[in-house]
């Protein structure tokens, strides 16, 4: 299943199109290296997210403001062969970080 495919159906996106507007921007990362729209997922990938959730700075390090963004990490379980209800789209994936 194609990568922009995956993140509307699980829900983790809202839209196709703001998946595949994350991914040409070099925003969404699989195994740790930037992903295009196209890229086929396999069970077991690690996809990572762009989101600004403000944590407590580490030390004085991190962003001017004392804050730093947190990247959540999603693993792949499950791929499914088209659209799923709102109930089983969070069986789809394990959050793995924040």
């Amino acid at each position: 299943m194609r990568l922009d495919k995956f993140l509307q159906v699980s829900r983790l996106v809202k839209r196709r199109t703001i998946a595949n507007t994350l991914c040409s921007r070099g925003a969404v990362r699989v195994n740790g290296h930037i992903a295009k729209a196209g890229k086929m997922l396999a069970i077991g990938d690690v996809i990572r997210l762009p989101k600004a959730e403000p944590i407590p700075p580490v030390t004085g390090k991190g962003h001017p403001d004392g804050e730093e963004t947190v990247e959540p990490e999603y693993e792949v379980l499950e791929l499914p062969s088209g659209n799923v209800s709102r109930a089983r789209a969070t069986t789809l994936y394990r959050k793995i970080s924040p």
